[in-house]
């Protein structure tokens, strides 16, 4: 995120790609981001800057949240925003993917559905909540015992 705007000051791509790399071969091979970053340029530049060793990182991302005030989590969303982030992210699966926000709109049981149907398509390896309270989270893990 701080590549983009979380700083108030936003780094040239070129410089961007040069920083994750750097990373990468310092023995990082964790990297976190989501769709909101940017909006959607920082997916891009984790994805060009991981390419070369996509199949040796872990890339995690986020969906559902829109802006500071507005969620998304509906199913037919998550799919969507999971095709671009793929586009985006130059790869044909995601390590980790979380719900960026709780929808409160959506229930939980819905969203864990989706994010089931798309690990078995092989478009999303594991799933996580951020900001998820210990309620929502076993709610979640309950759901997933009954799919």
């Amino acid at each position: 995120m701080n590549l983009s705007f979380g700083t108030g000051q936003a780094v040239d791509i070129k410089e961007g790609i040069n920083v994750i790399r750097a990373a990468f071969d310092k023995g990082i091979t964790f990297f976190d981001t989501a769709e909101a970053y940017g909006p959607f340029t920082k997916e891009e530049l984790v994805g060009e800057a991981l390419k070369p060793f996509r199949k040796d990182v872990v890339i995690a991302t986020k969906f559902g949240m829109i802006s500071d005030t507005s969620v998304n989590s509906l199913p037919k969303h998550i799919r969507k925003v999971v095709e671009a982030s793929l586009k985006r992210l130059q790869t044909d699966y995601i390590d980790i993917l979380y719900q960026h926000r709780v929808d409160p709109n959506v229930p939980i049981e819905d969203v864990a559905g989706t994010i089931q149907d798309l690990i078995k398509e092989g478009k999303v390896k594991y799933w996580g909540l951020s900001e998820a309270n210990a309620d929502i989270v076993r709610s979640g893990q309950e759901s997933l015992k009954n799919l």
